[in-house]
This record gives C-alpha cells, structure tokens and sequence, in this order.
C-alpha cells in the first residue's frame, strides 16, 4: 500500500494535472476491474494508459479498434502446422493481443458491435473460448478502454452487457489553464521522461486480496442498497427517478460501489470505508448503469446529474455503527 503515492508520482512525470483521472485508474485496478475512460480526442487518453503500464511491471498490448478489427484480431486464431518429424498437420491456436495484463481497447466505439462483444468473456470470466476450447487469461488482467464521445461521427454505442462490466466509467475533461500551460511546456521540449515500474504482479495480487478485508460498517452497505435500488424506476417513489430513468443500476453497480469504496479507503491510507468515499465512487460506478430517457436529454440531465440528485436525496444513516 506504501507504493500507491509512489505510483502515482510516477504517472503525474507524465500526465500532467488529471488527478481524479489518475486516481480512478488505480482504484479499478486495486479493486480488480476495468476502466472506460471517454474524453474529446487530444486528451492524453492513450498516453495515460501507457504511462501508467510503464509505471507496473506487467506485460502490456494495445490493440487499435477500427471498422475493420475482426474478433479473432482481439482473440486470436488458429492456424495449421506440421510436425515435421511425423509429417502430420495439426492446428495450433496463436493466441491474440487481449493474452496480456494490460490490455489498451484504444478507440473501442469506432469498432462494430460484434467485435466489441469479442471481450465480454475475458472481461467478466478472465478467459477466452476458441474452437471448443478454453485459455485462461494471464493474471492480473486489467482492460483499459478509451472512447470518443457518441456525438462524435464514426462511433459504436457500446452495448448495455459490455457497459455493465466496465468497473469504471471515467470521463476526462478538458485542463485547467494552469495545467495547460504545463503541458505545452513539458512536450515541446527535448526532455525525454523515464518513467520507473513501482508494482509487479504479485505485489498487485496481494493488493486486490487485501481490499476485501477492508471494514464497512452495515449501515454503510444498507446505504448502498438504498441508494442502488432508489435509481430504479419501479421500485422507487421519487418522482425524479421516474421522470427522467429509463432504467436502474442493478444489483452488480452496488457490489462495484463498495469494492471501489474499500479501494478508496485504502488508497486514501485507511482501513474503513467513510461515506466520502462513497460517494466519490458513486458517479464513475453509475454513470454507465443508469439509462435515462428522453425527456431527461431533452432537459439535458446526465447521469450525473441524477447521481448527484440521489446522493443528496436518500437518507443517510443517521448513527454509524462503530467499525
């Protein structure tokens, strides 16, 4: 846990500002999940993702999403070979980009949806089936994916089931003028960045066993069931949520808040989850499990904005209980 600070200091060489960003990333990968990371192109998306593969010493693929990418450029394929001792053809499945512990979906909503559906399995069963047969996927496996926004001309929607698997859904938004200025002045320079690895694979392993054991009180988790079940429309009598929610998060968006709650916790150097860190986890975690309707992009409310609305509505417990 001593090296997080260290991991991110390591990053912030790189990327400059973006904190929130920067945070998110490694609180996904500590709770053992992936991000989608959406933001205009010429944000550093890409370069995030590289920097912070830099920064772990893990093995890293990119796989550039395009009209064109077919499911077994993600997978992989089999092809025919010769024992030359027998003379006998056999195939041998070549395994694809996505057999890495980091994998970058650059782009993944220029790509159709059949190919995007390509990682449901790895993403959820951390395997792949080929021909039959099944391949476990190295592990830790961490799928970083960067999207335009939908607006954009030549975009996918990502399917509601490949959403759903996204621990994380980060929006980037554009730098301060501070930080801008920062950035000009560290890329147009001749100054090259080392970036050194902080955390290997077991070190990770040991981290994303031990956020489990991270303490939240009952009250905390009844919370999050409220919460939870107050964005749906059908099971809540807030007026709101039935004018703008087409459809709620389900019971994997509660799971998802208080693993990333309890990787919060301990990324922020504590043992217990607070409300605070709920509720910084709670937008990135509903942003992609809430689907309003309609009227609300007519009134131009975002997920957000509902998200923000619920955490002020739904009553907090009152008295904690003592963790």
């Amino acid at each position: 846990m001593n090296k997080l600070p260290q991991l991110k200091k390591e990053i912030a060489k790189v990327i400059v500002g973006q904190d929130h960003v920067i945070d998110e990333m490694i609180i996904a990968l500590m709770a053992g999940g992936h991000c989608l990371l959406e933001g205009v192109p010429g944000l550093a998306k890409t370069l995030m993702v590289r920097t912070l593969s830099q920064a772990l010493d893990l093995s890293f693929r990119r796989i550039q999403f395009t009209p064109d990418l077919m499911p077994s450029d993600i997978i992989g394929t089999e092809i025919l070979e010769e024992d030359h001792a027998t003379g006998k053809r056999f195939f041998k499945f070549n395994k694809g980009p996505l057999f890495a512990n980091i994998v970058l979906a650059d782009e993944i909503n220029r790509t159709p949806p059949k190919t995007q559906s390509a990682l449901l399995e790895a993403m959820q069963e951390f395997e792949v089936t080929y021909g039959g047969q099944t391949y476990p996927l190295d592990r830790p496996f961490f799928i970083l994916a960067t999207q335009n926004p939908i607006e954009q001309a030549g975009t996918y929607p990502l399917p509601e089931a490949q959403l759903d698997r996204f621990l994380l859904y980060i929006k980037i938004g554009y730098p301060s003028a501070r930080e801008e200025f920062g950035i000009l002045n560290s890329t147009t320079g001749s100054a090259r960045t080392v970036v050194n690895p902080v955390l290997n694979s077991s070190e990770i392993k040991q981290l994303q066993s031990l956020i489990r054991d991270v303490t939240i009180s009952d009250d905390l988790i009844e919370y999050v069931s409220s919460l939870i079940r107050s964005t749906r429309p059908e099971t809540t009598n807030i007026p709101y949520i039935k004018d703008w929610v087409r459809w709620g998060a389900g019971p994997r968006a509660g799971q998802a808040l208080i693993l990333t709650a309890k990787a919060r916790a301990l990324f922020k150097g504590r043992y217990a989850v607070l409300m605070e860190d709920l509720h910084a986890m709670a937008y990135p975690v509903l942003r992609h499990r809430i689907l309003v309707n309609f009227k609300a992009e007519a009134e131009n409310v975002s997920t957000d904005k509902v998200t923000a609305e619920l955490i002020k509505t739904v009553e907090r417990p009152k008295v904690l209980s003592p963790l």
